[in-house]
């Protein structure tokens, strides 16, 4: 119980501080015009994160009753073990994508303003050249459900002359606007049920 006396603060306050800032971000973006830069930003994460760290959120708790795996009956173990599946299966690989989605483009900028004709990638602070020229191949790859809980995460692969690919993945920003840009280039559609790089 003293644990919880202590936790229970803690929970509250990281609560309090994470509604204040997600209001702020929310109420700021309907007064700023639609950017033209794009990085992995917090929004960007809760957005792709919301549904399978629920699922997880709301099953874990049942998959805490493995630890009485000897008191439990045939049915209850059952029972867990589906549950277990359901909520492994739905979150954990949009999880696996997001890491790797990360950990691609954790410092990658892109710069895209369609109106400008403008396309500009930098990874770290080294701009990538770009042109129109530069692509030899753009690889659009989406997921075949829209239904589930990775179905956001997508990525265009871009195989420029020098040789260079540069992967633009969904934890940048929405692809579709920017595959709309690049149809006119050597555009590969394709379809994935799990949209790994």
């Amino acid at each position: 119980m003293k644990l919880f006396s202590v936790l229970r603060p803690l929970l509250e306050i990281g609560l309090a501080v994470f509604a204040i800032v997600f209001g702020l971000r929310f109420i700021t973006n309907f007064f700023s015009r639609a950017s033209r830069v794009h990085r992995p930003t917090f929004l960007r994460h809760f957005y792709l994160l919301f549904w399978p760290l629920l699922c997880l959120g709301v099953g874990l708790p049942f998959l805490g009753s493995f630890l009485y795996y000897g008191t439990l009956s045939t049915f209850e173990l059952v029972l867990l073990t589906l549950v277990a599946a359901v909520v492994l299966g739905f979150s954990v690989p949009a999880l696996v994508l997001h890491l790797q989605y990360y950990a691609l483009n954790r410092e990658t900028t892109l710069v895209f303003d369609a109106k400008q004709n403008a396309l500009e990638v930098y990874e770290g602070r080294v701009r990538v050249p770009l042109a129109r020229r530069d692509l030899v191949r753009v690889e659009w790859v989406t997921c075949k459900s829209n239904r589930l809980f990775w179905s956001n995460y997508n990525y265009l692969r871009l195989h420029l002359s020098s040789g260079h690919v540069v992967v633009l993945t969904s934890l940048l920003t929405n692809l579709q606007p920017l595959a709309e840009f690049l149809r006119h280039t050597n555009l590969v559609s394709r379809e994935e049920w799990l949209c790994l790089v």
